[in-house]
């Protein structure tokens, strides 16, 4: 909603301070009586609100946490801050309390979906309710059929995408689950095409990397998984934080790339030639042990 101007057409800025006299800057011709308290537009009209709002995509919501320099900053800023950690506060002690948080069903669930991937040799970890992992995480346990349906994700740095999976059996390969994205027969024309340095490559130069997990941010490393083998054995051994996050990558681009080897040593020291030519995926390195 737009600010209105108080009586004499002086009016009052978002901080407090009274506004001086401006153009619309919609339409240039009249003088302004409202101003946006999101992005700070003087507009003169209803019509030319509205107009603004389209031309700069504004939502006219005054942005809480935008910055605000020393010399702008009021007493009534000072009181909008106060009154949104309050806020802040308020939602945070509701999603506490939530009943869904502290209900049996909800931890019996958890429980059970770490019990059974501890059979599995996976030590898989929850997190607590309000992380954005958690939120998305759909992985559930099929008793009847004794298997787990996974959540997924899919990276390809390469072309900078992401995908997610849901209910994707325990059974399945991963060159099973990677086929609609690279293979070029069957991929989706839109996929295909977005992804088109993998599926233009062959399938013995794509590489599927899962980072391993509780190591410092300084040194995180890889593991390569192999395609040819269901998704819970190479899952079997592994830490899994809500839900798997593979990285598929490809050998030919090892150049850019740092690839970790499937005996999850640490690799070699490289020269300094060959290391100013490698690059991070996600913030870590993947290492060639090749």
């Amino acid at each position: 909603m737009a600010e209105r101007d108080g009586p004499g057409g002086g009016g009052r800025a978002a901080g407090g301070g009274k506004m001086a006299l401006h153009r619309c800057e919609t339409c240039s011709k009249e003088e302004a009586k409202y101003r946006c308290p999101r992005c700070m537009k003087y507009s003169c009209s209803l019509l030319c609100v509205k107009k603004h709002k389209l031309a700069l995509s504004c939502n006219g919501v005054r942005d809480k946490t935008a910055f605000i320099s020393v010399h702008e900053f009021t007493d009534l800023n000072l009181l909008s801050d106060y009154r949104f950690l309050e806020d802040v506060g308020r939602t945070a002690d509701a999603a506490a309390r939530h009943c869904i948080v502290h209900s049996p069903a909800t931890k019996r669930l958890l429980y059970c979906l770490r019990n059974k991937a501890r059979g599995c040799n996976i030590e898989l970890k929850t997190l607590p309710v309000g992380f954005t992992k958690r939120r998305e995480n759909s992985t559930t346990f099929n008793f009847m059929e004794n298997k787990f349906y996974w959540h997924l994700k899919l990276v390809f740095p390469h072309c900078h995408a992401e995908y997610t999976l849901k209910g994707v059996p325990d059974d399945k390969t991963l060159a099973d689950i990677l086929k609609p994205y690279i293979d070029p027969v069957e991929s989706d024309p839109v996929v295909c095409q977005r992804l088109k340095i993998y599926t233009a490559s062959p399938q013995s130069d794509v590489r599927i990397l899962m980072k391993i997990e509780n190591r410092s941010r300084n040194s995180i490393r890889y593991n390569e998984l192999d395609a040819s083998r269901s998704l819970l054995d190479n899952l079997k051994g592994k830490v899994i934080i809500e839900y798997p996050t593979l990285f598929v990558v490809l050998k030919t681009l090892k150049n850019d790339m740092v690839v970790l080897g499937q005996d999850g040593s640490e690799p070699a020291e490289n020269s300094d030639s060959e290391s100013s030519s490698l690059s991070s995926v996600e913030e870590g390195e993947i290492r060639d042990n090749s």
